[in-house]
């Protein structure tokens, strides 16, 4: 039976956040707010349980988790090939609404899904989802709905979709914006925006000015 906790109350939140690191530690899903959405989390690291993931979601291997660190330091144990300008990114937008897609080390053993050697990774700018992230580490995060369905701003809509499939629910109240994250590929020369989101091509000009949008 799936277990629900209060972030508003500061004991309920501390042990809310226990029983989720330790859930995700069993291989187990748990539910998180984050400063767009709230997001559905397993351990990255655990194809098992990023499969448990995608299954709840009722979603294929053709669409891979992003993965949510909780410290851009976690970057240089996960990323490869990391250009300056993408350094620039993170400086500028995170934690935030900026998901990079990066070459991911060669030497990871993990499977997101069909990823072709990359990441999409993101530091989410809400504090229950960093705690979980630094007690944890980097976890596979995607938006805690039914494939189809909207994403959820608050924790009843994500629970009404996802039940039991779940083991901890992380409730923090509605989250911020229903707008979903930017989505900027930095694999190449040329940082290249995937999907425009919370923020514009105009804001990531103004620290990447050579920018490129893709067709």
């Amino acid at each position: 039976m799936a277990r629900r906790y209060d972030c508003s109350d500061a004991t309920d939140r501390a042990t809310g956040l226990r029983e989720a690191a330790s859930a995700v530690r069993r291989g187990e899903l748990v539910v998180l707010p984050t400063d767009t959405v709230y997001g559905i989390g397993a351990d990255a690291f655990s194809p098992e349980a990023v499969g448990d993931l995608l299954e709840a979601k009722g979603r294929g291997r053709g669409m891979p988790s992003p993965v949510l660190v909780g410290s851009p330091n976690t970057l240089h144990g996960l990323v490869t090939e990391f250009s300056e300008q993408a350094w620039e990114l993170v400086d500028a937008f995170w934690p935030g609404a900026l998901t990079l897609v990066a070459k991911h080390q060669p030497s990871l053993t993990w499977d997101l899904g069909e990823t072709r050697g990359t990441v999409a990774v993101r530091m989410p700018l809400h504090p229950v989802a960093i705690e979980l992230l630094n007690e944890f580490g980097p976890m596979a995060v995607s938006s805690a709905n039914l494939t189809g369905h909207p994403s959820p701003q608050d924790c009843d809509a994500a629970q009404e979709m996802l039940g039991d499939s779940v083991s901890v629910y992380l409730d923090a109240g509605p989250t911020p914006a229903a707008v979903p994250s930017s989505i900027v590929d930095v694999t190449g020369k040329v940082p290249v925006l995937l999907r425009a989101g919370a923020l514009s091509a105009e804001e990531l000009r103004k620290v990447v000015p050579e920018l490129e949008v893709a067709n």
